[in-house]
Parts: structure tokens; sequence; C-alpha cells
């Protein structure tokens, strides 16, 4: 008798038909997945095998637009979904009105990224609660509540490398912890522990059953800093126990993450899903795959695009689509830069709300942008070789590897961006979203050296929320700080004149933040309209609760 091991998960909800959805799902043993909804809506898939776990994507159909209809999931016939006595609400999925009007809306979009899921000991939280949890939390105890339409991971969904004593306990019945690479993850299975662990979580589990979610990886979903460098990458390529590690890292994120971002229309002529459902086993299948992946990034694309209504969202890969070179070093390689300009520019009337999902932040405060700047000088060779070794040493220490050290790929990125919010048929808002330094923020450009006929109509602005769960040291706040201090632009700019990295192509400021604490932000966007909301998870004595702390008009004509 199949179980459910793990899930649902609502990922896809088309807002192209408001018809279909997709539901991910985790069985205890080979079955086919069923999804019925109370209106009549539903879809079956058999489940496909990796490494002795059990998946489907089960893509449901029928579903009527501007609809919310509760669901149910079945293994062989037998429903395993929702929990008999569960405390929450039913699972719903919602789907838009169509056609969407010129002024649709509201389309409500959360973001967050860097969530450490390990549960607290003994009831005591030592990094804070949830923001997630508390998201469900208060979804759940109230069904009139306004949900998100799509929640935005942006990044270090699991920590591959920080992982917590339970899981560790677990990863000791397999193997000697004293060997490397010890407390960290080594293959798929303990990578599915992970994820057990994250997504189990019972307020977490309803949550991603009826909020659809999409996500991208970071650097902690493999290892710290992964992709860093040319010369990092060489030092791990020779570490014994590193092949099985990325490659099981992108095994798992392409099942558990990946494949659930993608419409039915392009699993259906996917050939890679299609690959892995014709075959008993598809362990080979994927491992081949995630090899060649990691050996010739260009054999895969993780990024992808998404649209909702007039609100067109593009979730970048910043990790596996690098250049590492220090000569041609890029934060995309050329054929990825292509598509994503492609992507953007298409059609530029049709929406009025450009959102770029990138797990590292375009704009930092100043120091940090210059100096990762400079770093990339001296790695280049700016300084000669003896600057260029001390050069590795401190991006490695200093963790630089964000797109300000990628300075190319930062000019090309403005100029995209200033390109996008050009013309008569300019979106309203332009908006980077990431996450990764553990802290909010809200960043915007000043195009000082554009004429008037080159400034962008659109507003752009750089909003950043981290972490969902997790915590930064006191030092390190202060650090962000004194970056967007006085004093710390001109020691950034004595870093610039010393790397010899010339001028950005425009100058930012702070108009937001910092915020520190477990929070998640919220994009409410209508029409040519757009607001921003920022809320904390805080520990109070009846439980975790949201507190708002931040709400703000991000357009003129709100």
């Amino acid at each position: 008798m199949a179980g459910l091991r793990l899930g649902p998960l609502l990922r896809y909800v088309d807002w192209e038909t408001g018809s279909r959805a997709t539901v991910w799902v985790e069985a205890s043993r080979p079955c086919t997945a069923e999804v019925r909804c109370a209106d009549g809506a539903a879809g079956t898939s058999p489940t496909f095998a990796v490494q002795g776990h059990h998946y489907a994507l089960v893509v449901v159909t029928g579903l009527t637009p501007g609809s919310t209809t509760p669901y149910e999931v079945l293994l062989d016939g037998r429903k395993v979904w929702p929990p008999e006595e569960s405390p929450f609400p039913p699972s719903t999925i919602t789907t838009p009105v169509l056609p969407v009007p010129e002024e649709a809306g509201p389309v409500r979009v959360a973001f967050g990224s860097c969530r450490w899921a390990a549960p607290p000991a003994h009831g005591h939280d030592p990094i804070g609660p949830d923001a997630l949890d508390a998201l469900a939390t208060r979804l759940a105890a109230d069904p009139e509540a306004v949900r998100p339409d799509v929640l935005l991971l942006l990044g270090d969904q699991v920590y591959a490398d920080e992982t917590s004593q339970a899981t560790q306990r677990r990863l000791a019945t397999r193997r000697d912890l004293d060997e490397a690479p010890g407390a960290e993850v080594a293959d798929y299975e303990e990578y599915t522990h992970l994820y057990d662990e994250s997504w189990r979580d019972p307020d977490v589990r309803w949550l991603l059953s009826t909020v659809p979610s999409c996500m991208i990886f970071d650097d902690h979903d493999v290892i710290d800093d992964w992709n860093t460098s040319d010369a990092w990458l060489r030092d791990m390529r020779a570490l014994p126990w590193w092949h099985e590690r990325i490659v099981s890292g992108l095994m798992s994120y392409w099942v558990y993450q990946h494949i659930g971002n993608l419409s039915p229309d392009t699993l259906e002529t996917d050939p890679l899903y299609a690959a892995v459902r014709a075959v008993p086993d598809a362990t080979e299948t994927l491992r081949r795959h995630a090899a060649a992946a990691d050996a010739d990034p260009t054999l895969t694309r993780w990024s992808y695009r998404r649209v909702f209504g007039r609100v067109r969202v593009m979730m970048v890969d910043t990790r596996a689509a690098r250049v590492l070179d220090e000569q041609r070093r890029s934060m995309l390689r050329d054929s990825e830069a292509r598509w994503l300009r492609e992507q953007i520019l298409d059609d530029p009337g049709s929406y009025d709300h450009l959102l770029i999902g990138t797990s590292l932040p375009w704009l930092l405060p100043p120091l940090i942008h210059d100096g990762e700047s400079w770093n990339a000088s001296l790695c280049r060779g700016e300084r000669g070789e003896r600057w260029a070794r001390l050069g590795e040493k401190i991006r490695r220490a200093g963790d630089l590897e964000h797109w300000a050290a990628f300075p190319d790929s930062f000019r090309r990125l403005t100029e995209l961006l200033r390109e996008a919010g050009r013309g008569p048929d300019a979106p309203a808002t332009v908006c980077v979203l990431s996450g990764d330094v553990h802290h909010a923020y809200i960043a915007e450009p000043r195009w000082t050296t554009s004429t008037p006929d080159d400034a962008p109509a659109s507003r752009v602005l750089q909003l950043t929320c981290s972490p969902v769960h997790n915590s930064v040291p006191g030092y390190m706040r202060a650090g962000f700080r004194f970056g967007w201090s006085r004093p710390g632009r001109w020691l950034g700019r004595a870093l610039a004149r010393h790397g010899r990295t010339g001028a950005p192509p425009m100058r930012w400021r702070r108009t937001g933040g910092p915020w520190f604490g477990n929070q998640l932000m919220t994009l409410t966007l209508r029409g040519r309209k757009a607001s921003l909301t920022l809320v904390q998870a805080r520990a109070r004595p009846e439980g975790a609760q949201l507190e708002t702390v931040m709400e703000r008009s991000l357009t003129s004509n709100d």
C-alpha cells in the first residue's frame, strides 16, 4: 500500500488558460498518483523512480478560471491527503480570472530566501521563528486572509553544507562523519533527508500545498560559494567526494524543485522528463544528465520565465550558468545572457511589471560593490600576480561573488534593465528580487549619466529580502550599515581606484532598510500600480506571528 512520503506541493498554476495546475508528490512505493478537485477537475500520473524514491508531478486539468477549489490526493485510489483530522483548512487551487482585463489585479508575489529548516530544540529556536511557519499560521487561522498568488523562493531552500543535529544523526547511521565530507550531505539519499526536514514541517507542508511556488537554487543548495571562481572549482574537483556531491545536488534539485517550475506544455516536450518517466528506474538517466550539466553548463538551462497576467517574472540561474575563466568572467554564459535579453525585451507592451528573480543582489551597499569589483580586478591580474593570489584568498574569505564580482555582467544587466524600462511601452516597474545576504533593503539607481531620452521611464528597484529563517552576526549587521555610509562610500572609491575598475554605469542609494530578522516581502501589483510590504516573524506568547514593519507605494499613481 503506497503512502504519501512528502508533499503535496502546488507548483504551477496556469495563468494563460486558467484551467491547469501541477501538484508534486513523493510516494513510499510505485503507484499512480491522482489529484481530485471538488469542482470535478482532476489529473493522474504514474510515479517515476530515482534511487529508491518515487515521485509524480500530476497535471490537473479542467479547472474553472476565477475559482478556488479544494483538492485531495490519492495513491492507487486511496486518499492520502488531506490527513484525517487535519488541523488545517483544505488545500486549494486558485485560478485567475480570464481573460485578464487591462486593469486586472491585484497579483500578489511574496518572496524571500535562505531557509534553514531545522526544527527548534525543546520549543526554543535560537534564530527566531520561521517566516514561512508564521505565514502558514496566519493563513490557516483566517480563511479570509489575503494569500499570495505565488511564493518565489530565491535560493537556499536546503543547506547541504550546514546540517542540523537531527540530520547528522541520520547521516551517522550511513557513514563515518569523521571522514569527508563529514556532517555535510554526500549523496542523493542524504539530499532527500534535507527535503524531508524542510517540507515535512506541518505548517510549511500545508502552506506549500495551497500557495503556488517558483524556486531557484543558490549556493547552499549545493555548497557555500558554489562556483565562486575557476581556482575554487579546480580545488573542489580535486576532492574525492565532490563529484558525487555536485551530481547528487543537481539530481535532487531537478526532482524536488526544477520540474515543478515548468509549465505542462514545457514538460510535454522536455526530452529528459520523458526519458525519466519511460524507464523503471531513472537513477542512471538523471545521473548522466547531472554530470553532463556540471561538466558543460551550456547543455542545461535552469532559468525560466513565468507570466501572471500582466506581470512577467524571470527566474535567473546565477550559479550554474557562470563563466569562471578570469579573463572572460561572467555571471551568465553568452547563450544564457542572450536568452534572458530576448525574454525580457520580447513583446514589451504585454506586461506592466517586470520582476527578475536572481538569488544574488544586483545592487549592494556601495562599499561592498566596489570591494567586489576591486577584488575581481586583482584576480584578473590588473595589479600583478602577487595581488592576484591575494585577491583569490580575499574572494573566498569574504564571499565576494555577487553581480559586482562579475563587472562586465553587472554592466550588461544594468543596460538591459535600462533598456527594458525605456520607451512608450515600458512597464511601470522593473524590480530585481534577491536574497542571499540575510537582511532586507530597497535600493534605487540614479541615472545621473543618462540623457533624458536614455533614462528609464520605469521605476527600477533592487528589492532584497533574506532570510526566511536564518541569522546574521552582529558584526555583519554593522558592516552592511557601514557599507551604505558616506565613509563607506569613500573607502569603496579608494578600492576602485586601486583596482582601476572605472566608474559604475550609474550610482544608487538605499531607500529602505536595512531590516534584520526572519522576513518576507510581498509585491502587490494592480494595473500599473505597485506597492511593497515587509513582514517579520516575531515570537509572541500566543505563538509566532507576522508583523508588518514596512508598507509603501512604488508607483506615483497609487
